[in-house]
């Protein structure tokens, strides 16, 4: 999981791009990157770190253009340390492009070989984005041939052959020097991305994002989401060119967007993840009132913070009064992305505090957004046992993740989520609660799909352990955890190869 935007703008947009990418920083804290546009002449600059840390006034001084690129990453395995992993990316042929990307490929070892040795082209890092990019660029070139001049229709004929040739979840966002902005989405519509634009003095300028959020603080309207499988393109000249770019297409969302990775105040393909949230926790206290005796509820509590909307409808729901026990230093990394269970089990006792009177002598049910590992779990209950809860219960707003998730959300391998091959109480009893309650998939399908009927289905592996790309079998993920076990192997199936969206462990926010 990370975060993309392009903006092309009738003034210089490297402001824009820095703004943006701040309300982008939840999809990606590893690192940053901007690159403008000025005629033929790309200005880049990115590195590993937060928004504010990789950018200075000097570096921002130099990004010049009115149009341009940004991405915020999360790394998973192999060379994370290395700012050349982060992006965009560049290749000068043809044209000069770079593009940055949220998702994840499926077959980067196929595309690998046959990028490298049979469309002689050169791969410098470890990521899944860079083989992309070479492949649309290979794609790009075929299309124009010895033409001069490159033409609109030719730009969307090469993203169709990318599409042909590349599986798994991918919204893109590139620049093409002395052209305009490229955006473009995988045929499943698993990653999220979203147009907006903008009226100004007689000008219309255009904004791509991963979510809609970055659009009201910057000024712009959200126009719509960009379909599964279409391409938009926006010239120098700020006209606006789209055309369906995939034989076939089908809206599968990623629904763990919904309970976890969006803002709430993101719509995303049509649907208010606030609201998504919110009716969430309808539907589990509904679960929670069949499986659990509401006489030995005292009190509801969020695990901070995404959970939160949950909670609060549940509580209400339930007629049960709701507490705010746990507090959250919004200064300490996400555990998820820590190595080492001795480190995450620190890290959570560093983020999370217990308030004592909230739970002395009380029956708690805590409300959190997803189980996965189970480490932050564990360590929140433990918590509140010793700040004197009577019985601890927990409600996780998600399903029982127990597969991994190959379209962006690099989860642990099967073997290490907690839900694996166990039933609710006997996960409770590794978390140490008196009970664990999980929403049921089909609740969770139908909150979102109420909330937008014209949502065709989901991507729900991680839940499921359905593939929807249909290349996904179990000799790939044997062959995926392996990978991860090994200390000398990248975290990616391809030899020397790794993605670049988040991992989860934990399941905080």
């Amino acid at each position: 999981m990370c975060g993309v935007l392009g903006v092309v703008g009738h003034e210089p947009v490297n402001q824009l791009l820095y703004d943006g990418l701040q309300m982008l920083q939840h999809r990606g804290q590893d690192a940053a990157g901007i690159v403008t546009a000025q005629g033929q002449m790309f200005h880049m600059h990115k590195g590993k770190g937060m928004v504010r840390d990789v950018f200075r006034t000097r570096n921002m001084r130099d990004l010049h253009g009115n149009i341009g690129i940004a991405h915020v990453r999360y790394p998973t395995a192999g060379n994370a340390g290395s700012n050349a992993e982060a992006q965009p990316f560049y290749v000068n042929s043809p044209f000069g492009i770079v593009l940055a990307h949220n998702g994840n490929l499926t077959n980067t070892d196929e595309l690998y070989q046959n990028v490298c040795f049979t469309d002689l082209r050169h791969i410098n890092t470890r990521s899944d984005s860079e083989v992309l990019l070479n492949v649309f660029a290979c794609e790009l070139e075929n299309q124009v041939g010895k033409q001069a001049q490159l033409r609109v229709d030719n730009i969307f004929d090469a993203v169709a052959d990318v599409h042909r040739r590349i599986r798994g979840a991918y919204g893109v966002v590139a620049l093409i020097a002395g052209y305009g902005l490229l955006a473009f989405r995988d045929p499943f519509g698993i990653r999220p991305l979203c147009l907006g634009k903008k009226e100004e003095n007689g000008y219309t300028d255009y904004i791509v994002a991963s979510e809609s959020v970055a659009f009201p603080s910057l000024g712009y309207d959200y126009v719509r989401d960009i379909a599964p499988g279409e391409a938009v393109f926006i010239s120098m000249d700020r006209q606006l060119h789209a055309r369906q770019c995939a034989e076939t297409t089908q809206l599968n969302p990623c629904l763990f967007e919904y309970v976890y990775f969006a803002r709430p105040d993101s719509v995303l393909d049509g649907v208010s993840v606030y609201q998504a949230r919110l009716n969430m926790g309808i539907t589990l206290a509904e679960k929670v009132r069949r499986e659990l005796n509401l006489d030995d509820i005292d009190v509801v509590m969020p695990v901070p913070d995404t959970s939160r909307p949950s909670a609060m409808e549940l509580a209400q729901h339930l007629g049960k009064p709701y507490r705010e026990g746990l507090f959250k230093n919004r200064y300490i990394g996400r555990t998820f992305i820590m190595p080492g269970q001795a480190v995450r089990k620190k890290s959570v006792r560093q983020k999370l505090n217990p308030m004592g009177y909230e739970f002395a002598g009380k029956s708690v049910l805590l409300v959190d957004d997803s189980i996965v590992r189970g480490t932050t779990s564990r360590e929140i209950v433990e918590m509140a046992r010793q700040s004197g809860a009577r019985k601890v219960y927990f409600a996780s707003a998600a399903p029982a993740v127990r597969f991994p998730n190959v379209y962006g959300i690099d989860m642990p391998t099967r073997e290490e989520l907690i839900s694996n091959n166990r039933i609710p109480a006997e996960v409770a009893a590794e978390i140490g609660a008196d009970g664990v309650v999980f929403q049921d998939l089909a609740d969770l399908e139908q909150v979102v799909r109420e909330l937008n009927p014209r949502i065709e289905g989901f991507d729900t592996s991680c839940f499921s352990g359905c593939y929807i790309t249909g290349d996904v079998d179990d000799a790939y993920l044997e062959r995926l955890s392996a990978g991860k076990k090994s200390s000398s192997a990248a975290a990616f199936i391809a030899p020397g190869l790794v993605d670049h969206s988040v991992r989860v462990g934990d399941e905080e926010e």
